[in-house]
């Protein structure tokens, strides 16, 4: 009896016109542009407008990936979303009306929220539908309207977010070439207190204190993200390449979180990647949490980068906290 295997089919993103720029920055906090793009790198990222919702970028994200596979709507038998920034805290799922929009009926839908490494925790939940038989052609989006949830009062983390979707069709298929090669995924809770939004929630349920404390809003702690995310990403990496008996330098296109430039330069100076391997897009969106990856992902596949059976080792780390990585044969048409 033949094996099932998942293939990662397609890709789509979906970035709000809207720009911030550092310069616009400067006249809302205390901060400079030569200060910005030297701690991160980032010169602009997109936020979304006030009736653009988490749901409609992961809706037009969603809607290229399809028509990008191939597929019909009819196809899809499973809609997953990773997101922190949900349409609704915490019902109906984004996922829920995000199918809706799209068309999608009677099918199964649900969020998860593992913050910047939502998106290979979703790859891996796909993985593990299709390879068990359950599913056969699965929609995964991360979609972020972080401007919802920073406050831009704060220069610590108002500099370093914004907007934007990114989804693909992850596939059944008996081509072990086109198969996902691997996917690690990891927590640890005892870091809760790195990157956490206070409010709404049980710990915290909406006042009047929630609002004058300004608990609804993203709160981080830089300097120890920091050193951890270097840390973490580094020994996953070596771990997935080991383990799959894979060199850096047959990695095509190395895809980290685009969170920080010193962080994504230092993860890849540790692995011995080239410029030339090291996926950037950080400078033009920020840090765009789950969206970050796919949104990466497309950037070079719409540049004609990445092209039909190339390997990707993407790689993230997030808010909870999580991490993970993921090494994928791109099986999107030629």
């Amino acid at each position: 009896m033949s094996k099932t295997y998942a293939s990662f089919i397609s890709i789509g993103a979906y970035v709000p016109k809207k720009v911030l720029t550092n310069q616009m920055l400067e006249k809302m906090v205390d901060t400079t542009d030569e200060w910005i793009k030297k701690r991160t790198g980032i010169e602009t990222r997109h936020i979304a407008e006030s009736d653009e919702y988490t749901s409609d970028m992961g809706y037009e994200a969603g809607k290229l990936a399809i028509e990008r596979s191939g597929l019909s709507i009819d196809d899809i038998d499973l809609v997953l979303c990773a997101t922190v920034t949900p349409d609704y805290f915490n019902m109906p799922s984004t996922a829920c009306i995000i199918s809706d929009k799209l068309g999608i009926k009677n099918v199964q839908a649900f969020d998860i929220s593992a913050a910047c490494s939502g998106f290979v925790y979703l790859l891996s939940i796909a993985k593990a539908f299709i390879e068990s038989g359950m599913k056969k052609n699965i929609l995964i989006i991360g979609s972020e309207k972080f401007s919802s949830i920073v406050d831009y009062t704060d220069r610590g983390t108002c500099i370093l977010f914004g907007d934007g979707a990114g989804a693909a069709i992850i596939s059944a298929t008996e081509d072990k070439t086109k198969a996902m090669i691997d996917i690690h995924a990891s927590a640890d809770g005892s870091y809760s207190d790195f990157l956490v939004t206070p409010a709404p929630g049980s710990v915290n349920p909406v006042s009047q204190k929630v609002i004058d404390k300004g608990l609804n809003f993203v709160k981080m702690k830089g300097n120890e993200t920091f050193k951890l995310a270097v840390k973490t990403l580094t020994k996953d990496v070596k771990h997935i390449l080991e383990k799959n008996n894979i060199a850096s330098k047959d990695i095509l296109h190395f895809i980290p979180h685009q969170a920080n430039y010193r962080i994504i330069k230092a993860v890849g100076d540790a692995l011995k990647f080239n410029e030339e391997q090291v996926v950037v897009t950080v400078h033009k969106y920020g840090n765009t949490s789950a969206a970050s990856i796919p949104m990466a992902i497309n950037d070079i596949y719409e540049s004609g980068r990445l092209k039909y059976g190339e390997l990707m080792l993407l790689d993230t780390f997030g808010g909870g906290l999580t991490w993970a990585s993921a090494l994928v044969i791109f099986a999107g048409k030629k």
